[in-house]
């Protein structure tokens, strides 16, 4: 397993990481036991949860499942979800409330990477970030990032806590796969500029990266593909993508889940590549095709192929 710092931060992560959206609301709690320790075994230490998941659960189950592995771990949390249209959730109410709920499910006393999960439209992004800043302060939060950000909203954020003497966003956690490519407009030049790492999210397009679904197929029962909202990507314009890319993998001897995965992985940006799982086989399988050793040329060639 490769291990990169996260923006300027000091934190060494693995380039495969796990996504923890499934615990609490796809597995329980002895399958979120499983999961984590053979992820742990394949020496994935990025853990990506939120305080939204599950209801709650994924925060509460990593912290009775992470009890005497705490320093094997880097753990990253979310606050403010998408809840009504004029909650601030960025305001430094919500985020001092949140920090403690989190700390406590968790049970630790500080949260490696604590991140801003949406855009709070009703806070000025200088009382979240000033509020943050306190929390690094105090010791609860080692370093701090953002998720679903714009590239303009990444620049602001980025010089309000320049010119406030803020910390900085060290990292932007936004979708990203070969079928979701909108954040190669402006989010991926922002984060290179600025110095922040990118933790792309459905790094496999929910399953459709796997090419276990073929055209014409329904989708497996109680996959993520299932559900209508991710299903809506079946297309067969993304068929064709998706086809085009298992040539390639064919071609290469490699499989498609792992081009998919090192295509992220491969690019200096990324810091590591969030993807979800549901069993120890699954974590284990995604940990070992997260491969750093695609050329940039492949990463070009694959990029549009997919285009």
């Amino acid at each position: 397993m490769e291990y990169r710092s996260l923006g300027n931060s000091g934190l060494r992560v693995s380039v495969a990481g796990l996504g923890c959206n499934n615990f609490g609301m796809r597995i329980d709690y002895d399958r979120t036991v499983a999961v984590l320790d053979a992820a742990i075994e394949a020496g994935v230490n990025f853990f990506d949860t939120a305080r939204m998941y599950g209801g709650g659960k994924s925060e509460e189950f990593m912290g009775d499942a992470l009890k005497g592995k705490r320093d094997q771990v880097i753990l990253a949390t979310k606050f403010g979800g998408p809840t009504k249209p004029n909650d601030s959730t960025g305001s430094r109410q919500h985020l001092m409330r949140s920090v403690e709920v989190s700390l406590r499910a968790l049970q630790t006393d500080y949260i490696d990477l604590f991140q801003l999960h949406y855009p709070d439209p009703q806070t000025p992004i200088d009382e979240t970030l000033a509020a943050m800043d306190t929390l690094v302060k105090q010791g609860k939060v080692r370093y701090i990032g953002c998720s679903n950000f714009t590239g303009w909203m990444i620049a602001d954020a980025e010089w309000t806590a320049k010119t406030r003497g803020y910390e900085r966003f060290v990292t932007v956690q936004n979708e990203w796969s070969l079928l979701s490519r909108g954040l190669e407009l402006e989010v991926r030049d922002a984060c290179v500029h600025f110095g922040a790492s990118i933790l792309p999210f459905f790094p496999l397009a929910s399953g459709f990266l796997t090419g276990k679904v073929k055209r014409g197929e329904q989708a497996p029962e109680g996959s993520r593909l299932a559900n209508a909202y991710f299903a809506a990507s079946m297309t067969d314009s993304n068929f064709d993508k998706v086809e085009k890319l298992q040539a390639w993998a064919d071609e290469h001897d490699r499989s498609m889940t792992e081009v998919a995965l090192s295509w992220l992985a491969s690019q200096p940006v990324v810091g590591s590549v969030i993807a979800g799982a549901t069993s120890p086989e699954q974590v284990v399988a995604n940990a070992a095709a997260t491969k750093t050793d695609l050329t940039t040329d492949e990463v070009a060639e694959i990029g549009a192929l997919m285009a």
